[in-house]
């Protein structure tokens, strides 16, 4: 299978919108928010930006995803 991500520079935001998403997450292992992330990946896939790391608790992985809202 063809992975059609297309990968961005999450640390190319500023340090507040990095600090934002880093802090502002769902687990879905934990069932808590704002646990926190680590190892952030940002990239597009089929049109819509996804910011991908780790639980800061459990390390499963968290995904965010961008919406018009968060622009």
């Amino acid at each position: 299978m063809k992975d059609d991500r297309t990968e961005r520079d999450f640390h190319a935001r500023s340090e507040e919108e990095q600090q934002a998403f880093l802090q502002e997450t769902w687990c879905d292992n934990c069932q808590e928010a704002n646990l926190g992330m680590k190892n952030p990946r940002e990239y597009l896939h089929k049109g819509v930006i996804f910011i991908e790391g780790e639980c800061e608790r459990c390390e499963n992985v968290v995904l965010t995803e961008l919406t018009e809202d968060d622009f």
